[in-house]
């Protein structure tokens, strides 16, 4: 590696220009981490606070802190202009940076562990950029995609469930494995709600009472359980579509019977047409997304359908009900913020586009190698399919020629992780009670964003794209990746201060 720093191989945080630009710009290709200009002759380094305000657009650029975004009763603040006032420019491409880490760059060779420079590389070797979170422990064990995070109640372990068939039990104090459970089947979705712990596997929802060791077993779901939510005393859980006729994405709703120790079927809700993929209650409704490319809102009091939203172009992967919003994400890598107007209807106020991602066929290898047969001509029919999955679906005959496996469903789900696009969305609230917007991407990637500007507040990067995360006490929060890991962080008391 060149010493005097030729063809940009310094360390970038060598690499910063003197402080007195005139032209008082920031470098586009130092921000986006690759300038290679000795002298640059714009700025490295971020404009002050006070001077970045000067510079913002007329309409006042960010928006001021809503009080009433999210759950955030320690913050008081006056409202400030409609809610459509999200993100800090139109259509959300403006985004900031993390803070103190504006020039840093992660080595993608150190996240798939073989980076040869070691402690020379001029990037980072870290799983995050950020300085108000820290990565706690990992904690390996799973040897698949970990699909669901829960902490019961009164239960000092932590439940992990993964597509290996297997929930493990971690020690909250040692950080070590103290248990482990194999459920017969994959686990497409674990949740917990006060002692009792939910699990969805194949065509049954497993649930366990942690506190009492009781065990039941609620049958009615036919194919994979994908989603689970508990909501108005009831427990939701979204199936997956088994053939092609209409409304087969089917919830299914059970009620919690003291007399008999048991959940009893209450209710059932049909309308969309392929597999239901997340659920989410708030306000006495039911949200609840699809493979079909919408969401539907369902009045839990008549448990009609009372609201179908299409906007979204593909696959809708989550929903996130907080306050008088209701955040979406999608495979066409947006984030979608909605808000109910006056007639009771939800709209679009606001929509995020995650621009850095890309499509890519093949980008997951084992699909490639086990699903594919070498052919030319399916390349085109992905290449029509990847903006809407759904459309396999029409070519179910074309298909059986091309790929060896006879459950198309399971084809299907591995194709969400294809097309590059949003995966998950959790909200939380970090040290200060700001809200925080965690958003899962299967570039590997997990994006922290200030709300309700939507301005960066870091990142986290896996080896394998983050399917699960799980808020817990103390400023705690979960994440579980593909490859099987589970990692524990925690938001940092005192920041370190922006330089």
């Amino acid at each position: 590696m060149d010493a005097d720093g030729r063809n940009g191989n310094k360390r970038f945080h060598q690499r910063l220009a003197p402080p007195d630009r005139a032209n008082n710009k920031v470098c586009y290709h130092w921000r986006a981490g690759r300038c290679n200009r000795h002298p640059c002759p714009f700025l490295h380094s971020e404009l002050p606070p006070h001077q970045q305000q000067q510079s913002a657009a007329p309409d006042g650029g960010a928006v001021a802190k809503r009080n009433n975004v999210w759950r955030n009763p320690g913050t008081a603040g006056a409202a400030s202009g409609p809610p459509s006032k999200w993100g800090k420019g139109r259509g959300g491409g403006v985004v900031g940076r993390p803070p103190g880490r504006a020039s840093d760059r992660i080595c993608h060779y150190f996240l798939a562990g073989n980076c040869t420079y070691g402690e020379n590389c001029r990037f980072l070797h870290s799983w995050f950029i950020s300085d108000s979170f820290s990565l706690l422990t990992p904690l390996q064990g799973h040897q698949k995609a970990v699909s669901g995070i829960a902490l019961p109640s009164g239960s000092d372990k932590l439940y992990s469930g993964s597509m290996d068939e297997s929930v493990r039990a971690w020690d909250c104090q040692t950080g070590q494995c103290v248990g482990v459970i194999n459920m017969g089947g994959e686990i497409g979705c674990m949740i917990s709600e006060g002692p009792w712990l939910f699990i969805g596997v194949r065509n049954a929802v497993k649930a366990w009472n942690t506190q009492t060791a009781t065990e039941l077993s609620l049958d009615g779901p036919s194919g994979q359980v994908y989603s689970l939510v508990v909501g108005n005393e009831l427990l939701f859980a979204g199936t997956q579509a088994l053939s092609l006729s209409f409304f087969n994405g089917r919830i299914l709703a059970w009620k919690f019977s003291a007399v008999g120790n048991c959940f009893e079927p209450a209710a059932f809700f049909d309308g969309h047409r392929l597999s239901v993929v997340s659920l989410v209650v708030g306000a006495m409704r039911l949200y609840s997304s699809s493979m079909d490319n919408t969401i539907r809102v369902w009045d839990l009091v008549t448990f009609q359908c009372i609201q179908t939203l299409t906007d979204h172009t593909s696959v809708v992967m989550s929903v996130l009900c907080w306050d008088q919003f209701l955040l979406s994400c999608s495979l066409d890598k947006t984030i979608k913020v909605w808000v109910t107007t006056e007639s009771g209807n939800l709209e679009v106020t606001y929509t995020h586009t995650e621009e850095h991602l890309f499509s890519s066929l093949f980008s997951t290898k084992s699909l490639h190698h086990t699903y594919l047969k070498p052919h030319r001509s399916i390349l085109l029919l992905l290449q029509l399919s990847q903006d809407h999955i759904s459309v396999l679906y029409t070519w179910k005959g074309l298909l059986q020629s091309f790929f060896r496996v006879v459950d198309y469903s399971v084809l299907s789900l591995h194709l969400h992780f294809l097309v590059k696009g949003v995966l998950a969305l959790c909200g939380m609230h970090d040290a200060q009670a700001k809200p925080i917007l965690l958003c899962s991407c299967n570039d590997n990637s997990v994006h922290f964003y200030d709300l309700p500007s939507f301005s960066e507040r870091g990142k986290i990067f896996s080896k394998e794209e983050v399917r699960a995360i799980q808020i817990g006490p103390g400023g705690l929060f979960f994440t579980g990746d593909a490859t099987g890991e589970l990692k524990v962080w925690q938001w940092l008391t005192n920041e370190v201060p922006n330089s």
